[in-house]
């Protein structure tokens, strides 16, 4: 079991598969982007189902994302998918991906044992989206998200962020064209995992914002703690439901103290907190040929180390140095 101290029990583990990404989103990298890492560095297929494996076995982990970067560039995804799936006992799977690839693979991906997806889609706009992303490939996402339902990688979630100036007026745009294509569409606040560290609170789009917005067209009613659990969206029905509208308040909603995620970098660092700003390393271990049980106590060590919060709402708050493309959102 992966507990801390404060009485939190790991059950989700996010497995970042590379820090590439065939986008620039302006929140997460600069235009030319970032230095990767070398490939002697990254794990390997077989290190990454064995940790997994340790996981999940060894340690109660339940529910298992792939995320990266992004996910659909690793070459082996489909077999890691494949023998994570294979797993005893079998961890819930998902991937979290731009979308870009998901037409190509999306069946394959099914095939192999991926039960859903989170898309990110931030616009309907192609012009907007080539801004955010510096790059035109808004048809791709969409193709991609339609060949994901089709596939049966449901409930398909869109995870998109506002930014001010760009696309902050389209939360009500976005949430009609999802309820018509049954998407499950969750806001999620700018974080300070930019790459540039040109992250500033005071402009942000905050949860409040994009509730409000929302409430301009539509009626929303809270779900509720108890259905909520640990999951990071709040959730609200629309229209008096069945189909549901979240937001995820990292910044002004945190809601650490029912944090259940353990995250693994593509490098075979563990991290407790996407802002934790120091890192457990298992890769060292696993190369050294230590057992699955000095592994597994190594991982359980760094858990129980974890912190209460994230800090964001500390004046001393210090950004980690690794945007989110290297750790996995």
């Amino acid at each position: 079991m992966l507990i801390d101290t404060y009485g939190r029990v790991a059950t989700d583990l996010r497995v970042s598969l590379t820090d590439r990404c065939n986008l620039r989103c302006t929140y997460c990298m600069p235009e030319e982007g970032l230095q990767w890492l070398a490939k002697p560095d990254l794990l390997t297929d077989d290190e990454i189902v064995r940790l997994i494996d340790i996981a999940v076995r060894l340690l109660g982990i339940e529910e298992v994302r792939f995320t990266g970067g992004e996910p659909l560039l690793r070459p082996g995804l489909v077999g890691i998918v494949e023998r994570v799936a294979a797993l005893a006992p079998r961890p819930q799977t998902s991937l979290t991906t731009n979308g870009i690839g998901l037409k190509r693979t999306a069946s394959a991906l099914k095939a192999a044992g991926l039960d859903r997806v989170n898309v990110s889609l931030d616009t309907l706009r192609p012009d907007v989206f080539k801004t955010l992303t510096r790059r035109d490939r808004h048809k791709d996402v969409i193709e991609g998200l339609f060949a994901a339902r089709e596939a049966g990688l449901t409930p398909v979630k869109v995870n998109s962020v506002l930014m001010p100036g760009l696309n902050d007026d389209e939360a009500p745009d976005l949430l009609a064209w999802a309820l018509e294509h049954a998407y499950e569409l969750r806001f999620i606040e700018q974080m300070p995992l930019d790459a540039q560290h040109g992250w500033k609170r005071e402009g942000m789009v905050t949860a409040g914002d994009i509730l409000a917005s929302l409430r301009t067209r539509f009626d929303l009613t809270p779900e509720g703690a108890d259905e909520r659990g640990s999951a990071p969206a709040e959730r609200w029905l629309v229209n008096g439901g069945p189909q549901r509208v979240g937001v995820i308040a990292s910044v002004t909603r945190p809601f650490c103290a029912a944090c259940d995620r353990t995250r693994l970098t593509a490098d075979g660092q563990i991290r407790t907190c996407l802002f934790a700003t120091e890192e457990t390393d298992l890769r060292a271990a696993l190369r050294s040929g230590a057992p699955d049980e000095e592994i597994a106590r190594i991982w359980k060590l760094a858990m129980w180390g974890k912190k209460a919060g994230a800090g964001l709402d500390d004046p001393s708050f210090v950004q980690p140095d690794r945007p989110m493309s290297a750790i996995g959102g």
